[in-house]
């Protein structure tokens, strides 16, 4: 009796902001690239690993976000964002830690 061949695996797709594979399983989510309470609900989004999601939003405000950097290649090329991804290429695809918040920028130090 002949076995059917099972289907080919779906491509893995690329984080776009780290460059590693998204396998399935691992944790992901949708960037708005234009936060939505800026206006971005109804544009473009970008499907990031968990971790590149959260650090992007630990480290810059929504506004900032909005003026700034609401494209894959400003986000890359700014040096908070640099040296995490320096950091996170490192790990396996389906790596995930918590991520810290950074501190309010206009913190005072007591």
């Amino acid at each position: 009796m002949r076995r059917r061949a099972d289907p080919p695996p779906p491509p893995v797709e690329p984080c776009p902001l780290c460059d590693r594979p998204i396998p399935p399983g691992a944790r992901a989510s949708r960037h708005h690239l234009v936060p939505r309470l800026k206006g971005g609900t109804h544009l473009g989004t970008a499907r990031l690993h968990q971790i590149c999601h959260s650090a992007i939003h630990a480290r810059f405000t929504e506004a900032e976000l909005a003026r700034r950097l609401a494209d894959i290649a400003s986000l890359r090329a700014d040096p908070e964002i640099a040296r995490f991804l320096a950091w996170v290429r490192g790990k396996p695809p389906d790596f995930h830690a918590p991520t810290r918040r950074a501190r309010s920028r206009t913190a005072k130090w007591r």
